[in-house]
This record gives C-alpha cells, sequence and structure tokens, in this order.
C-alpha cells in the first residue's frame, strides 16, 4: 500500500501530527504495534497462570454438569430395563448426546 501511495494520517485531535506516510509516523505506528502485541502476551500469561491457580485449588470453569449422580442412576436403571435413550433423555430433561456420554464413561 506504502508504494501506492496509500497511508494514514490523524487529521484532527491530540494525534493530529501522525501521519504514516513519514517515517516517524511509521516508527509511531510500529512501537504502538509493539506495545499492544507486548500487553496481549502479558494478558495470555495472565489469564493461564489464573487458570492454573484454580485448577490447583481444585476449582474448575464452563457450565455445571445437568447430569449428577441421580440422574445418572436413573439413567442407568431405565437402560438396563431396555428402555430406549431417546425416552428417558425427554423424560430427565437431558439431550441424548449427553447421555451417550456419560453413560459411555460409566459403563
Amino acid at each position: 500500500m506504502r508504494q501506492r501511495g496509500i497511508g494514514f494520517r490523524v487529521l484532527d485531535g491530540a494525534l493530529s501530527s501522525v501521519d504514516t506516510t513519514s517515517a516517524d509516523g511509521r516508527l509511531f505506528f510500529q512501537i504502538i504495534a509493539a506495545m499492544a502485541e507486548f500487553e496481549r502476551s502479558l494478558i495470555k500469561d495472565r489469564t493461564r497462570a489464573g487458570l492454573e491457580a484454580a485448577k490447583a485449588q481444585g476449582r474448575t470453569g464452563g457450565r455445571p454438569s445437568v447430569v449428577d449422580e441421580d440422574v445418572l442412576t436413573v439413567a442407568r436403571a431405565r437402560k438396563a430395563k431396555g428402555e430406549s435413550v431417546s425416552a428417558f433423555a425427554k423424560a430427565l430433561g437431558v439431550s441424548r448426546a449427553t447421555l451417550y456420554r456419560h453413560l459411555g464413561e460409566s459403563a
């Protein structure tokens, strides 16, 4: 874009001297981009450290599971009776995929 003479120039306000068609303006934008990249890296590191600390304390994130031990017991009993997964999934208010996932882990 620079070869075609396309640049960015701030016309009004506190940054009105910024002009990417000049060497000073390009330097300014490169410094701002480097600082933004550095800040983003810090945010990622802090987030990862926070998640690891929470995990070490036994906390997990995400949506709570709708299938607890009681629902799983009922589902196993109904499956043992030969009832279709679709039928008791609807009765328990849980999707078939969720039941298959949990029954597969415990079966």
